[in-house]
């Protein structure tokens, strides 16, 4: 039987949504949280296209580590919010060399027809400077 997570429905939702997801291990659970919206690479660049944005975050999760995450602050002005969050991932990756990657991302989410919070802008690394790949 596979595992199904239910979108959030507060954008307080949303980060603890994106751990479960994330730990899943299930890059198709983590896009469900991506409708319409823009990821920020890590380079800077800006990405659309879905199977682009699946590889970005599929590259994190083949490290098989947890992501932690806490929300800083929420501010909401009806149906989009800006989240900025503190997150983590750490431990020994399948080479057996130690990961450590950090940031705090400023992020927007909107409220869809149905209610449900989804990413509009994923912004892993918030303000941090971008070095090109």
């Amino acid at each position: 039987m596979s595992e199904s997570y239910s979108l959030p429905t507060k954008p307080e939702g949303v980060i603890p949504s994106l751990v479960e997801r994330f730990n899943s291990g299930k890059v198709s659970e983590m896009m469900t949280l991506y409708e319409g919206a823009v990821l920020i690479a890590d380079d800077g660049r800006t990405v659309t296209d879905r199977a682009e944005i699946a590889a970005e975050l599929e590259r994190d999760l083949s490290l098989g580590l947890p992501l932690e995450a806490n929300a800083r602050h929420v501010f909401v002005a009806d149906d989009i919010a800006q989240i900025v969050a503190d997150w983590s991932i750490d431990g020994t990756g399948p080479d057996g060399k130690h990961v450590h990657v950090e940031g705090t991302a400023s992020d927007v989410v909107r409220r869809g027809a149905d209610g449900r919070w989804r990413y509009l802008m994923d912004n892993r690394r918030g303000t941090t400077v971008r070095q090109p790949a």
